[in-house]
């Protein structure tokens, strides 16, 4: 089965401001809630349309008791969110919050548009197990359920990918949101000191490269004092289609601008065409799913499919 690969709609402007808020956070709800709103207008002012945040501690202890109904309507953080972005008329990829939901708990990403609007809602699609011995030993699973729809979204600014932390090391994901005609991927992600050090640059480069997009991800800041096994790598980065580092933060907090030109994926995929070099006689990605699912969520209707029900990924290998 070829894969299907789908044009991305125009975007209103060929060229924009994006915005990484790299923020510390506490315990404390309304505490980073009142500085995520602060840094979010801050960055607005300076002419950023699209803007990604982390605004949660990444604690499995503290974790359930931050847990939000976002379909009930009983989201602080999500009203927050959606206030700023309509009052300043941007759109926010407001990751990762914890939602509570039917008893479950999932690590969750809105994306809310300029009219304060949820357009979609990623659920993190691969929870982070890792064990190494005399370092970390650390599974998402025993707190979190992992998402089943992949996230792909119309916006002011073009079609974007969302995944979240971990989502970024398994590639399927974002070949299948190139296939679909995203321009950018944005991953916010809490990756440790022992994975970040290691795999950090290399996992972004390697998802742009493979892809020829912009990769965006969004780290929380570094707090050398926190009393946490988990301590945070930082360094929030804007990639470019050919690997390129256009921005990039320490550990500490900071907000990254860079700019985004989408000219520049049309001019990379000219000069390279990987898209037509690929061998679709021996292998392809596609999205597996049934006829009677091919629907729209209610928060991001495409006339194209996305983040449907049912989705799953997989590599079709020649038979």
């Amino acid at each position: 089965m070829a894969a299907v690969s789908i044009p991305p709609p125009q975007p209103n402007a060929t060229k924009y401001k994006v915005a990484l808020l790299q923020l510390p956070v506490s315990p404390r709800k309304e505490e980073n809630i009142a500085r995520a709103r602060a840094r979010l207008d801050a960055a607005a002012a300076s002419g950023a349309t699209l803007v990604e945040i982390w605004n949660c501690p990444y604690s499995m202890e503290t974790l359930p008791s931050h847990g939000e109904d976002i379909d009930g309507g009983a989201s602080p953080s999500v009203s927050m969110l959606s206030e700023v972005a309509a009052r300043r008329r941007i759109t926010i990829v407001g990751g990762s919050i914890p939602e509570r939901s039917s008893g479950r708990l999932f690590n969750t990403c809105c994306v809310i548009g300029p009219d304060g609007q949820i357009k979609a809602k990623h659920r993190k699609l691969h929870l982070f197990e890792i064990d190494i011995p005399g370092d970390i030993t650390f599974r998402e699973s025993d707190t979190f359920t992992a998402g089943q729809e992949p996230t792909i979204v119309d916006t002011d600014v073009g079609r974007i990918g969302i995944g979240i932390c971990h989502d970024i090391r398994f590639p399927e994901l974002a070949m299948l949101y190139r296939s679909r005609g995203a321009h950018l991927i944005c991953y916010p992600s809490a990756f440790n000191m022992s994975t970040g050090q290691l795999l950090w640059d290399l996992m972004q480069k390697s998802r742009a490269v493979d892809n020829q997009l912009f990769v965006v991800t969004c780290s929380p800041a570094r707090d050398p004092n926190a009393e946490s096994d988990y301590m945070i790598w930082g360094h929030s980065s804007l990639i470019g289609p050919f690997g390129e580092v256009i921005a990039t933060a320490g550990h500490e907090e900071a907000t990254v601008v860079g700019e985004i030109d989408h000219s520049m994926i049309q001019t990379i995929r000219e000069n390279l065409p990987l898209e037509m070099q690929r061998r679709e006689d021996l292998y392809s990605t596609h999205w597996l799913m049934s006829g009677e699912n091919l629907q729209a969520t209610r928060h991001a209707p495409l006339d194209q499919m996305h983040n449907c029900n049912e989705v799953k990924m997989a590599l079709q290998p020649w038979k």
